[in-house]
């Protein structure tokens, strides 16, 4: 067994967003960072998400943001459509646009995990199909034991393993108590041909009593579909597998979206599919390890923020660290404080929004129509923009 000691080392454990963005962080800082991820290779797939208010902010921080510009899948036009198909209406990318404002950026999730693993590969050792096996408290930082046989001292431990985070179950304790189960579940998956029918440049989205899909057609190689349905037994859903479960609940859509389902077949070992929980936890660090991203609170695909927000805490985690100096459990607890009412804030907006994406009855489905058709009247465009703003302030 090797053995391998630093001081001001950091053990990142996690190669998603929120890891990468931390192994990043503390490299410029420059602490001596090692990056161990359970996936045996670097993932790419991943629905659209919107880099905006402080995760904008995050990202330009990290300098990101113009590697982030030249994969910026922009606005695109939504067309809202029936069951077999046929349009119900349309929202025009503009309205999204000047909603958001100009500092943003709308790309996948895989683009953004590429644009950090592009910044830190040649600067930090990232090791694959490596897990920690046990964590131990000592008197300079953590001790930890790895799948490969290694062992790790660090002054630092960040678990940045996602949902279903090893690192929590390890410090913090299994069990269900930590997971909000939304009775929903949720996939993503790219595309190998571009649908015939759906616009070039636009997505068309499906909302029925339930569940929603969508299909966007940003090109060769850029477009995807996203999934998202209620289920009594989310585990019962993901156990039976993507290809089983999407096709039992949307086997009824016709147009794009059976176009898109009939791809799933080829594309299921890069679908995303999973059930939708949130995490709660009374302390996101104990000692000298510290939870981030998706493994300490997981707002959800439903909160709109996700991604932003694992930037945005990995970039305020390193602030904390570097303003606290050798005293890391303050710098935690301090760190804490500061995102805590944000990450609150997020949670409960996705469990309001999620009637959204998942709506309870043909009531709440005919009001969301209703709204986005609304939101294209001139009067009502400012009140939308504030709105947007108003949530990431």
């Amino acid at each position: 067994m090797t053995e391998t000691t630093a001081a001001r080392r950091v053990l990142v454990v996690g190669a998603g967003i929120a890891g990468m963005a931390a192994a990043l962080r503390f490299h410029r800082d420059g602490w001596d960072v090692l990056v161990v991820e359970r996936a045996p290779a670097r993932r790419s797939s991943g629905y659209l998400v919107n880099l905006h208010g402080p995760g904008y902010d995050a990202a330009e921080r990290l300098r990101l943001v113009p590697a982030l510009r030249r994969r910026d899948a922009g606005f695109f036009t939504t067309v809202l459509v029936h069951a077999d198909g046929r349009e119900k209406l349309t929202v025009p990318a503009a309205i999204t646009e000047a909603a958001v404002g100009t500092r943003a950026v709308n790309v996948f999730r895989g683009d953004v995990e590429s644009v950090l693993y592009d910044a830190v590969a040649e600067r930090v050792e990232i090791r694959f199909a490596t897990t920690v096996r046990s964590v131990t408290e000592h008197a300079d930082g953590v001790r930890a034991e790895l799948s490969d046989g290694t062992r790790v001292d660090a002054e630092l431990l960040i678990g940045a393993d996602g949902l279903h985070s090893g690192v929590r179950e390890l410090v913090f304790g299994s069990g269900t108590d930590h997971l909000v189960d939304m009775r929903t579940l949720v996939a993503a998956f790219p595309l190998d041909t571009v649908p015939d029918h759906v616009p070039a440049g636009a997505g068309i989205t499906f909302i029925g009593p339930g569940r929603t899909a969508a299909v966007m057609n940003l090109g060769p190689g850029r477009s995807s579909a996203f999934f998202t349905y209620r289920s009594t037994d989310p585990a019962a859903e993901v156990a039976r597998g993507p290809v089983d479960a999407l096709t039992g609940a949307f086997v009824d859509l016709g147009g794009g979206i059976a176009e898109a389902l009939a791809q799933l077949e080829h594309a299921s070992n890069s679908a995303y599919f999973d059930a939708v929980r949130q995490v709660t936890l009374p302390r996101w660090s104990r000692g000298n390890v510290v939870l981030l991203g998706d493994a300490a609170w997981c707002v959800t695909v439903f909160a709109g923020y996700g991604a932003a927000l694992a930037l945005h805490g990995a970039d305020r985690l390193g602030a904390a660290v570097a303003a606290h100096g050798t005293d890391t459990p303050a710098a935690l607890a301090a760190w804490e404080a500061e995102l805590r009412p944000e990450v609150t804030k997020r949670q409960a907006l996705a469990r309001r929004g999620m009637a959204r994406f998942v709506p309870p009855t043909r009531a709440h489905v005919w009001l969301s129509e209703t709204m986005m058709r609304a939101i294209q009247l001139p009067g009502l465009r400012g009140l939308v923009r504030s709105a947007v703003r108003r949530a990431n302030n």
